[in-house]
């Protein structure tokens, strides 16, 4: 009996899930039996968004508060969590893990899911192109296992490994755009819905894409409009096409950047500073390096190349990739959406100009030009760096000084070359006999997971609390904790912590844009064991002091210049000592 069209649609979407989920799993195996309590790498900014996910499930379903006003850290002044990425829509995506295993577990199922859905909805979007479900499904394998999103997630960035969106939004925005082209007066309004609803969702995985979106968007949508129809623009189904993708955004979107707005107005965001921007500033190499993960070429890459930046600077697309990208241009006339070519084409090289920064660099290096004599008095200087448009948007453009890392523009690089090697799959395979096009696909994907396939992964950090924590825990009352170095008062793992102990806590994660009260104590802490800072801690209502052993010289000198200053020893637990501020 022949299956039913819904039942045919149903089975294909669940076997392209399985696809992906086996694919994601043996890459990263054996991350797969330890989901629960490890994670891949070392301790970093991972822990963080497991710490966020489990007060995230606290907040919401415990407590029944306003998570993003975390009272606790940075004691007693309190801390917004839009000093930082709030990624709700990651949070989203991880939180119902959590009541099935705990925020380890839903940290790496929502890791490994935003591969499954990069995959998926790429495949969507170059299937709905080309009309071929072997060319969508090269192009899926191609964006959802790209070195970026490998980087990012070996290195624990929940936020920036969510792009499985990029696919939607722009799958919208084009097909809101070709409605005006194809069919002037028709009121459809899903593609605008689409793109608008996939904007909010950017807008909710990382304020960063949002950013950067709206920059590419920009000429995607203006490159489309020169190359097609300049007149499209004076239609009124134009105007209502745009009108109805921001209202769809809207909401989703106020809601994304209210935090951000606010703590902006009362200064809690300030700019960042030129040599920071310039650090995170992308080399030409960095497009066609291969990822120092590699199992065959990795290391060799980091032994030859400067790669201090490897996990921002990893926007290889592939030579696989890259050359199908290269057939599509070539034969764009072939494909049926000649006029998309230069569209990808622009985007792409948008993005590349903008990862480069404020300065050209090369292999981590600024790029610098001598000046010729007759310049001297004028620059006053023997050399000086080629300037890049980026310069002057962060000199003069709304919030573009506030962005660190402006490598992450290259992200979109590989949402437009993984659309035009889907373009050239297309082409590839239909000059290919029927017979043999299973064959030549299952090869293009097979070298495709060569460029790609990471090195075996043996590095595992279990999650877990310290001993101390679970005393700590034990403990009657709310008095606050602070953690001696306070250097270490803005480790990620102190932050993870307070999931145990449940007590307000003098420090947090503010390496991003520390708070105000943070700002000001951390010097005088600093100097601790002394009167000053011994007086600082019982204003700000320190209790339990916990001094980590292995951060000082002389430890029972320090013990004993704690006594000393009216703290009383309480116990030895693991490798911390516990003191008592009354």
């Amino acid at each position: 009996m022949l299956l039913s069209k819904p039942l045919k649609f149903s089975l294909k979407w669940v076997g392209l899930t399985l696809y992906f989920s086996v694919l994601i799993i043996i890459m990263t195996y054996p991350l797969v039996l330890k989901m629960g309590h490890s994670m891949i790498g070392e301790i970093g900014d991972n822990i963080y968004f497991v710490w966020m996910i489990g007060w995230m499930k606290k907040a919401l379903f415990e407590l029944h508060v306003n998570p993003f006003d975390v009272w606790f850290l940075n004691y007693p002044e309190g801390w917004n969590m839009a000093y930082t990425e709030i990624t709700p829509i990651m949070l989203a995506l991880a939180v119902p893990f959590a009541f099935l295993g705990g925020p380890t577990f839903a940290y790496n199922a929502a890791m490994l899911l935003s591969f499954v859905l990069a995959g998926l909805f790429m495949y969507l979007w170059v299937e709905r192109l080309t009309g071929r479900q072997d060319a969508a499904l090269i192009a899926g394998t191609i964006y959802a296992f790209v070195p970026y999103h490998f980087a990012h997630f070996l290195i624990g960035h929940l936020n920036l490994v969510g792009i499985q969106w990029f696919p939607l939004y722009f799958m919208g925005l084009y097909e809101l755009l070709e409605q005006n082209r194809i069919q002037p007066q028709r009121k459809n309004w899903k593609p605008a819905i689409l793109a608008g609803i996939a904007l909010g969702l950017i807008g909710w995985t990382s304020q960063y894409y949002l950013y950067m979106t709206l920059f590419i968007s920009l000429i995607f949508a203006v490159v489309y409009i020169i190359r097609v129809n300049w007149k499209m623009i004076k239609t009124k189904i134009f105007w209502l096409n745009w009108s109805v993708m921001g209202l769809a955004a809207l909401p989703l979107v106020s809601v994304a950047i209210l935090p951000y707005v606010t703590l902006a107005g009362q200064g809690g965001l300030p700019d960042r500073g030129i040599g920071i921007t310039e650090m995170y500033s992308a080399s030409p190499s960095d497009f066609f390096l291969p990822s120092t993960l590699h199992f065959i070429w990795g290391q060799w890459v980091g032994a030859t190349f400067n790669r201090d930046m490897w996990v921002e600077g990893t926007l290889y697309v592939g030579m696989a990739a890259l050359a199908l990208a290269v057939v599509a241009w070539i034969k764009r006339k072939e494909t049926g959406h000649a006029h998309l070519m230069p569209v990808l084409l622009a985007s792409v090289l948008t993005a590349t100009i903008l990862a480069m920064g404020i300065d050209l660099h090369w292999n981590g290096e600024v790029v610098r030009l001598t000046t010729p004599s007759f310049l001297l008095p004028v620059i006053g200087k023997e050399n000086f760096p080629i300037v890049l448009p980026g310069f002057f948007l962060f000199k003069y453009f709304p919030f573009f000084a506030k962005l660190r890392a402006l490598m992450r523009f290259g992200a979109f690089n590989l949402v437009m070359l993984s659309v035009m090697a889907g373009f050239g799959s297309a082409w590839l395979l239909t000059k290919i006999r029927p017979a043999r096009r299973m064959a030549v696909t299952v090869l293009i994907l097979v070298l495709v997971g060569i460029d790609f396939f990471p090195r075996p992964f043996t590095q595992f950090a279990e999650v877990a609390p310290r001993a101390v924590d679970l005393w700590l825990a034990e403990q009657p009352g709310d008095g606050a904790v602070a953690q001696m170095p306070f250097i270490k008062a803005e480790d990620q793992d102190q932050t993870y912590f307070t999931l145990t102990y449940n007590k307000p806590y003098i420090g947090g994660f503010f390496n991003a844009f520390p708070p105000h009260q943070y700002q000001e104590i951390k010097p005088v802490l600093a100097s601790f064991p002394d009167e000053r800072s011994v007086s600082l801690l019982k204003e700000l209502g320190a209790e339990y002091i916990l001094v980590d052993k292995a951060s000082y010289e002389d430890i029972s000198a320090v013990k004993t210049q704690c006594e000393t200053l009216g703290l009383t020893f309480k116990a030895e637990i693991g490798d911390q000592m516990v003191f008592i501020l009354r």
